[in-house]
């Protein structure tokens, strides 16, 4: 697990582990590194609340991602995804999965990082590409040759925005989960 960093500002009481201000936990990767499905097998475990942001962006403006692109464009998108993360300041100790290009606005990653730790699953484009159901639905995907542009751009938005890093090549998503909730569970998060 290389390029982990550990940030704990939780202080001890009562035998739990107790985190001051937001502490929330979102995790970033490229279309299909399984965020969504990270973030609610931790939800389970560890019984904390998971939300997406692609899902609260839809569900606050009535409509989908890919129609959102197409009638506001990805800035305007990106502008609604910030929204979704000043909702999150309302609340406590949620795994938040976001959206792939959540990263392409600069304020977005810093806002995430005021809010709580940033988590980066880091998976090969062929892998990622694998485990997209509906690229349809993706409206910034577009055909292999544009995938491969688009990851080789966020690859190292995903490397500066994240205060850990997880290389899930390979990996199950429950290995992902047992992975990722293990290191920060040690970093004492979870």
């Amino acid at each position: 697990m290389s390029g982990i960093t550990v940030v704990n500002d939780a202080v001890p009481g009562d035998g739990y582990t107790r985190h001051m201000g937001c502490d929330h936990i979102f995790f970033i990767g490229f279309l299909g590194a399984g965020k969504s499905t990270v973030a609610r097998n931790l939800g389970r475990l560890f019984n904390r609340r998971h939300l997406d942001t692609d899902r609260m962006v839809v569900y606050r403006e009535h409509a989908s991602v890919a129609e959102l692109f197409s009638t506001i464009g990805e800035e305007k998108f990106r502008e609604c995804e910030r929204r979704a993360l000043e909702q999150l300041s309302l609340e406590k100790s949620c795994l938040v999965s976001c959206g792939g290009g959540i990263i392409e606005s600069h304020s977005n990653t810093e806002y995430m990082k005021t809010l709580g730790k940033v988590v980066f699953l880091d998976i090969g484009l062929d892998e990622a590409l694998s485990h997209i159901c509906h690229p349809e639905i993706r409206p910034d995907l577009g055909d292999y040759e544009h995938a491969k542009l688009l990851y080789d751009h966020r690859l190292p938005l995903y490397r500066d925005a994240a205060d850990f890093t997880v290389d899930i090549r390979g990996l199950s998503f429950s290995e992902v989960a047992y992975t990722v909730g293990g290191m920060l569970y040690e970093a004492g998060l979870l």
